[in-house]
């Protein structure tokens, strides 16, 4: 199982590498980024293609929900649950 922490910062920088809002004014884990408008649904579907490619995961069309992408410290749990119940990142 890959470790949370690294699961959050390897996110952490694809969003603020990404999206300049989040850059602009910082991102804490639990920072609502849909509410805030750090990422829209343009962006939901950049992060849905990172974390597919990164951890070697699918994401669902159930699955894109606003609770999965709404926090950093949600997106990482929804990652490290989806890597926990299917293929590891890649090497």
């Amino acid at each position: 199982m890959i470790e949370t922490n690294t699961i959050t910062v390897r996110l952490k920088e694809f969003i603020l590498q990404k999206f300049p809002l989040a850059k602009k004014q910082g991102l804490k884990g639990s920072d609502r980024m849909l509410d805030t408008g750090i990422i829209d649904s343009l962006g939901v579907l950049d992060l849905v293609g990172f974390v597919e490619r990164e951890y070697s995961i699918e994401v669902s069309d159930e699955e894109l929900t606003p609770e999965n992408f709404q926090s950093l410290d949600a997106l990482t749990a929804f990652v490290q649950t989806k890597s926990a119940n299917g293929s590891g990142p890649r090497a």
